[in-house]
């Protein structure tokens, strides 16, 4: 028989395991990148008496679609397998035997489908478009021989881009996750320290009159982030999508840590643009706009100052060679704010999207160019 007293204790210990598991912090559920295998099906065998011929194997799709994610895909098939039917047999009663059932797989929108060996396969950026990613074998015929040829067998990568309308540039605890809380309806984790975002969030600005602008939060990057440094790779695919870059500086400067540099703001700005430059040069084409984040803080008037007077000099300042850009990026505009205190924060979403307006038109007078050289070609 237990005693009062144990019984006591014992409903203690259950009910704190109880509270641990139902507080438990839930696993981030989002996943941007799968390999899987594909097979394509295999062709049916050919009749050489009656000349019939086997029926070809199905193929194998990758197909972008609304409302899913590569994680639902994960878990509808946890072994990741993707195979499509064989081809029926020529008989004599069917001299040509049936194809194989086609199979799709379903990701969402901004999939790049790749080979092991990083080749592309296909882009996914709109909803209905789909790439082969296994050929069905040959139905056996007399090229053949009348044998059925093998489907196409490999694995494939899965690749996620965000696409969105902005995309936060910026070294970790420059202030992103403050600013998108701020615009926008979504509540990412802050706090004062390096690298609090660990996976994209994606933000929507409203305005007013109802437009809606999207903007991607991504992983903080670390110098040496075209190497893949820290988080390096996982950063940098997701903003090659993106319509507008927007730097995210901290006006005081940054430091990862005491056994880094310490790095101005301007020098920040600059050390952005070569990580850029050195990942992919054309992302240093985008349209881009430079935040100095943190004026709400001792000393911040001066710190501006200085960094808007760089910036206004051709020779980059205390810029070492190796690291000043060789393809210089122009920011549209330079708009000091504060994420935390909401200062600035009108303005710059203003000419966030005053930008990307400017650049749509830009690109409309440029189709509609183009199309007249053709007609007249």
């Amino acid at each position: 028989m237990y005693s009062t007293k144990m019984l006591f204790e014992k409903c203690k210990v259950t009910c704190f395991l109880v509270c641990k598991r139902a507080y438990r912090k839930p696993a981030s559920n989002f996943l941007d990148q799968l390999r899987v295998y594909v097979r394509g099906g295999g062709g049916g065998q050919g009749q050489p008496k009656f000349g019939g011929k086997g029926g070809d194997g199905g193929c194998v799709y990758v197909e972008a679609v609304p409302n899913m994610t590569l994680q639902n895909l994960k878990r509808s098939n946890i072994k990741k397998r993707f195979i499509a039917g064989n081809g029926e047999n020529s008989t004599k009663r069917m001299l040509q035997g049936q194809p194989g059932t086609d199979l799709t797989v379903r990701v969402p929108r901004g999939v790049c489908v790749t080979t092991d060996s990083g080749e592309v396969i296909g882009d996914l950026d709109v909803d209905g478009e789909k790439v082969v990613v296994a050929n069905g074998g040959r139905g056996g015929c007399m090229a053949t021989k009348w044998n059925g040829k093998k489907g196409e067998v490999r694995s494939v990568k899965l690749v996620l881009k965000l696409i969105a309308d902005v995309g936060l540039v910026g070294f970790p605890n420059a202030g992103k996750s403050t600013f998108l809380k701020a615009v926008s309806r979504t509540d990412p984790k802050i706090a004062e320290y390096p690298f609090t975002t660990l996976r994209p969030q994606l933000g929507v600005v409203h305005y007013e009159d109802l437009r809606q602008i999207s903007v991607a939060d991504l992983p903080g990057l670390i110098e040496g982030a075209h190497m893949n440094r820290g988080m390096g790779h996982e950063f940098l695919r997701h903003i090659e999508r993106t319509k507008l870059l927007l730097f995210m500086v901290d006006v005081h400067g940054f430091q990862l840590k005491e056994s880094w540099p310490f790095r101005t703001a301007y020098e920040t700005a600059v050390l952005l643009n070569k990580e850029l430059e050195l990942y992919k040069p054309e992302l240093t084409g985008k349209p881009a706009i430079l935040a100095l984040n943190k004026i709400d803080k001792d000393g911040a008037e001066d710190r501006l100052q200085e960094t808007l007077q760089s910036f206004n000099t051709d020779n980059y300042p205390g810029i070492p060679d190796d690291l000043i850009p060789e393809l210089p990026i122009k920011f549209r505009d330079i708009v000091p704010i504060s994420a935390a205190q909401g200062t600035g924060i009108q303005r710059l979403n203003d000419r966030i999207r005053e930008v990307l307006d400017d650049e749509l038109e830009r690109q409309r007078v440029e189709m509609s160019s183009n199309k007249g050289i053709m007609m007249k070609l």
